[in-house]
């Protein structure tokens, strides 16, 4: 089965049955639910006037809009996405966060709008101007001015959500107006190949097309998460949703509202995935952390004397799990910030202090030096060659108008992955390259580019001209 991961404002209209269960506990000695007299509609009295409905119309282009993060092969995407009409509108969700009138949503929703329409539940509607945008994390934060305090929707802690909680999710689905479902937490902490800041709630309530940036509610009537995405074959729910958790997102709506837009951390680190399991004396081990691969010049890094090679093991004493926590917890630091690093080098523990900086808008790592440079690890058919940095595989080297050059791969990048295989040697990727080439020729390839980890696909079979 292909994996389809869609984002979820519409272009269509569609009608879409909602449903709303519970189950009855499985304690034998529990009073029995009154089940014609259970109802949803105390909680939803208590926040529908929080929920807004979005359109977004885009100047008349050839595309309406494109979701370069998008990981699906869905033959029916562009029905979803691109019109060829001259008026063309976005259709999404948000919810209030203050009297005043902000709005939170996804920056997909928004994203190349020249005109923001917000109607609110009892169906007034305004004009509505973009106060930020973040799109690593898909948020935005939209102002209207209306002569009230409006009602707005209390924040929430999704960390205190556990898989089996019942929640409500709220949105504009197709595009029809306000509509609620119910459902359960069905996981926690999912990366759908989106982004490094991939950690969703998923839910089986219904989350359709046009939910986008809607809330996610607890029983308390909190926000603990925006609708963002869902996993369909058809572009329609199959009971499998994603919802970026309200705590990771605070972050970002107080820097939105503070400023407009998100300044993030930079130490100068490019790192990868770190599997080994470090053994630090007879009786302690340690799983996780980074694998240091490339300095930037002149970097917070380099100026402490980290190195290529280098294991980051902790920030601030606290341990590091994985490269998206690494690179989630840098970018979240305060500019200006002096933090720890526990490195591990050469089998010894090693304290480093260093200062956090701006991040730059133009942030490129130095190319590793590769230790292996046979010529063997080129795929002519790609236009890229395959190398190590330590014991990292890299892309060592990219033809200009190739294949590997028009997909975005560069000199530097990690590679993970190819067709869901991790990668731990140049004899790796050849093997995964020629086994795919003899099949559909169909290659999924996982990196990690300037610090974040990316989606690929290429295609590995050649084809004559008839």
């Amino acid at each position: 089965m292909k994996k389809n991961i869609l984002l979820l404002t519409s272009l269509i209209l569609a009608a879409s049955p909602l449903y709303a269960q519970e189950q009855p506990s499985l304690q034998t000695d529990a009073p029995r639910m009154d089940f014609s007299r259970q109802s949803y509609a105390p909680l939803i009295d208590q926040v529908q006037a929080t929920v807004v409905s979005i359109i977004a119309a885009q100047p008349a282009t050839k595309e309406t809009f494109s979701p370069s993060s998008l990981t699906s092969d869905n033959p029916a995407l562009r029905d979803y996405f691109i019109t060829d009409d001259d008026e063309k509108a976005s259709y999404g969700s948000g919810f209030i966060i203050d009297a005043k009138g902000n709005i939170i949503t996804n920056y997909h929703v928004i994203k190349g709008s020249d005109k923001i329409t917000v109607t609110l539940s009892n169906g007034e509607t305004y004009n509505a101007k973009v106060i930020g945008g973040d799109e690593p994390t898909d948020l935005a934060v939209l102002k209207i001015n209306a002569p009230y305090p409006l009602h707005f929707a209390e924040i929430g802690d999704s960390d205190k959500l556990k898989v089996g909680d019942v929640i409500l999710t709220a949105g504009n689905a197709f595009g029809l107006g306000t509509s609620f479902s119910s459902g359960i937490v069905s996981a926690k902490s999912r990366d759908i190949d989106m982004g490094v800041y991939d950690n969703f709630i998923q839910t089986d309530a219904a989350i359709n097309q046009g939910s986008s940036g809607g809330p996610m509610f607890g029983l308390d009537g909190k926000v603990v998460g925006i609708n963002t995405a869902l996993y369909s074959a058809t572009g329609d729910s199959v009971g499998v949703g994603f919802a970026t958790p309200i705590n990771l997102s605070k972050f970002v709506i107080a820097r939105l509202l503070e400023k407009g837009r998100v300044d993030r951390s930079w130490i100068g680190v490019y790192a990868a995935k770190q599997d080994k399991k470090i053994s630090i004396s007879d009786k302690q081990s340690f799983s996780g952390g980074v694998s240091v691969f490339s300095v930037n010049p002149s970097s917070p890094a380099q100026q402490a004397g980290i190195e290529a090679g280098d294991i980051i093991m902790a920030i601030n004493g606290v341990d590091v799990k994985d490269i998206k926590d690494f690179s989630r917890r840098i970018a979240e630091m305060p500019v200006g910030r002096d933090i720890i690093l526990r490195l591990w080098r050469s089998n010894q523990i090693k304290d480093v202090t260093l200062r956090t900086s701006l991040r730059p808008l133009n942030d490129k790592p130095k190319p590793p030096v590769s230790k292996e440079l046979s010529e063997d690890s080129f795929i002519p058919g790609l236009g890229m060659a395959f190398g190590m940095s330590g014991d990292t595989v890299i892309v060592r080297e990219v033809l200009s108008n190739s294949q590997a050059y028009e997909r975005g791969l560069k000199a530097g990048d990690v590679v993970n992955k190819i067709n869901s295989y991790p990668v731990t040697s140049i004899s790796d990727a050849l093997s995964y390259i020629s086994y795919a080439t003899s099949g559909d020729g169909i290659l999924h390839m996982v990196i990690t580019s300037n610090g974040e980890e990316h989606k690929i696909n290429l295609e590995s079979k050649s084809h004559e001209s008839d």
